[in-house]
């Protein structure tokens, strides 16, 4: 059961929260990482996180405690933590959570809505897998009046450039003048797909905000500020994720119980209830 367990040892070092997945390649390319007492400069170096005794610059390396949290990602933000073009990062909205996060999925800089961050890569991993068909609900300002021929063939899937979409839930909101607005409800999460579904009935997004991604929603959000999940709805997420809760809660979980008060950026202490 060992070989289940052997991950890569840059991996190992970024999961245990202290850095990215680079910087854990350029500690270890620096001998600051030691496997059983020797040292190994290799980043691919394949090592059992269980088993094998690691250190990073002598200290013995342990698993970071797990963090979730959710964010209203604003628009004109990018999900990655450092932009080469200076714009500005998710990670400048959370920099009160002391944990080093990555994104479950991803909402490109034009967009707006749900955002889920956590040192979780098992359960990241699973609700951003095409075969766990975890549902992200979006709401859709469409230029022009769509048809509701046009509406079918996004409810039907599409062809994309990378292969044809899976069958969406589409709803009709409302009809506005020269737009259409829309709810649309996806099961995989390839890259804009819904700004390329629109495209390819003859459409374009002009306005788009995640407000679900299976049971989490909005409610109780505002634009830019973040919170911790609660038990409840980190147990919710594992359980549609198909992972082991037995297994799972082996793990420390860092994260507000139903009643604590959770501390947002800039939005003061509030508490938050299901």
């Amino acid at each position: 059961m060992a070989g289940v367990r052997r991950k890569t040892l840059d991996r190992v070092l970024s999961q245990s929260g202290v850095g990215s997945r680079v910087e854990a390649r350029r500690w270890i390319g620096e001998g600051r990482v030691q496997v059983n007492g020797k040292t190994v400069t290799s980043p691919d170096e394949w090592v059992d996180p269980v088993r094998d005794a690691l250190t990073f610059d002598g200290k013995p390396l342990e698993k970071a405690e797990s963090v979730y949290v959710l964010l209203y990602k604003p628009k004109g933000y990018v999900t990655t933590y450092k932009d080469p073009e200076g714009r500005p990062t998710v990670y400048d909205l959370t920099r009160e959570v002391k944990a080093f996060l990555g994104t479950a999925g991803r909402l490109d800089m034009d967009s707006s809505g749900l955002l889920l961050l956590t040192n979780d890569h098992a359960l990241a991993d699973r609700l951003t897998s095409p075969a766990r068909h975890i549902e992200k609900e979006y709401l859709v300002k469409a230029a022009g009046p769509l048809a509701e021929e046009q509406l079918d063939r996004l409810r039907g899937g599409v062809e994309l450039d990378d292969g044809p979409t899976r069958p969406a839930r589409v709803e009709r909101v409302r009809d506005s003048g020269n737009h259409t607005f829309l709810s649309i409800t996806l099961t995989e999460g390839r890259n804009r797909q819904v700004r390329r579904m629109l495209e390819a009935v003859g459409s374009r997004v002009r306005k788009l905000v995640r407000i679900r991604i299976g049971p989490l929603t909005l409610k109780g959000l505002e634009i830019g500020k973040w919170r911790f999940l609660t038990s409840g709805e980190v147990a919710e997420l594992k359980r549609i994720a198909g992972l082991d809760a037995d297994t799972e809660s082996k793990r420390k979980l860092r994260i507000h119980p139903r009643d604590r008060p959770v501390l947002g950026r800039g939005g003061g202490r509030r508490r938050v209830r299901n």
